[in-house]
């Protein structure tokens, strides 16, 4: 089976606090840098619900927009949130790869 049989193994908010922990961004650098990083295409529609989640949340900030762009930041709560999450996402990793091993004879 192949990985795009499996589906996205993707969250639109990790995605984007993956995308700012690099530097600020606007909407469409945002989904440039996803799909190189990820494979996933986001649509505008998704990304921006996503940004207005998460400003809500107070763990991404809008910065003064340069011309018609509006720029995003991530902030201390939302790299704290990042942070746990992506240790989550190493455990989880961690677990798969050694319980894969013992599937090796198969």
């Amino acid at each position: 089976m192949r990985q795009k049989e499996l589906g996205r193994f993707s969250d639109v908010s990790f995605l984007i606090l993956s995308s700012l922990a690099s530097g600020p961004k606007h909407g469409y650098a945002m989904m440039e840098d996803i799909k190189v990083f990820s494979g996933t295409q986001l649509e505008p529609g998704t990304l921006y619900g996503a940004i207005a989640r998460l400003e809500k949340l107070g763990w991404i900030e809008a910065l003064a927009a340069e011309e018609r762009r509006r720029p995003y930041h991530i902030t201390n709560k939302g790299a704290t949130v990042f942070r746990e999450q992506v240790a989550t996402l190493e455990q989880i990793a961690m677990t798969g790869k050694r319980r894969l091993a013992t599937l090796e004879g198969f």
